[in-house]
């Protein structure tokens, strides 16, 4: 009886040096739990639209968003992904862009989207993809230094380290670039 008392005598002892280690220091949670790293703006179903001349330029359509404007690099994060269209001044898709998630950078006006990346150019057929993708809005170029695939009517090809190219893919270049190209026989 006095081991079982003994026993019962350390278990409590131990309890309360654990939960005398235990308090609420609220400087530590907010350390932890820091306001600027929460989303003050969430919404879903999103649309937005870049005009000019009262001309669609540019349509963002995403399932998910969430804006984080007091971090040192201020952000808004499209996390379930997006789908991104250009139109041309005849207000036509000319090309697309879809990722499964993307962060947009208000302050430099760049873009950023990753994770099965595709972008295609309608009215040729030309289909890019890749892992990684920048769209800088202000200069109206987009690029990755991934490895990108670009499939056309001419075949197959390969940018081992990215490639760069116009907003709308008409004028793409692949960096370190391999592939097979289709050519039809002349008669």
């Amino acid at each position: 009886m006095i081991q079982s008392f003994r026993n019962i005598a350390w278990a409590f002892f131990i309890l309360f040096l654990f939960l005398a280690g235990c308090e609420n220091d609220i400087e530590r949670i907010n350390m932890l739990t820091d306001e600027n790293e929460t989303a003050k703006i969430k919404g879903s179903n999103i649309e937005v639209i870049y005009s000019d001349s009262a001309k669609v330029k540019v349509q963002i359509l995403a399932p998910v968003f969430s804006q984080f404007p007091n971090v040192e690099r201020p952000y808004m994060e499209f996390s379930e992904g997006l789908e991104v269209y250009f139109y041309n001044d005849s207000m036509k898709i000319e090309s697309e862009i879809r990722a499964d998630y993307a962060i947009y950078y208000s302050q430099e006006r760049l873009w950023h989207a990753t994770g099965n990346v595709v972008a295609r150019r309608l009215d040729n057929g030309d289909i890019l993809n890749t892992e990684e993708l920048f769209w800088d809005e202000e200069k109206q170029f987009i690029y990755s230094k991934a490895f990108t695939r670009v499939q056309n009517k001419d075949g197959t090809m390969y940018g081992k380290r990215g490639f760069e190219s116009d907003q709308d893919l008409s004028n793409w270049q692949l960096i370190g670039s391999s592939g097979t190209v289709n050519i039809q026989d002349e008669e």
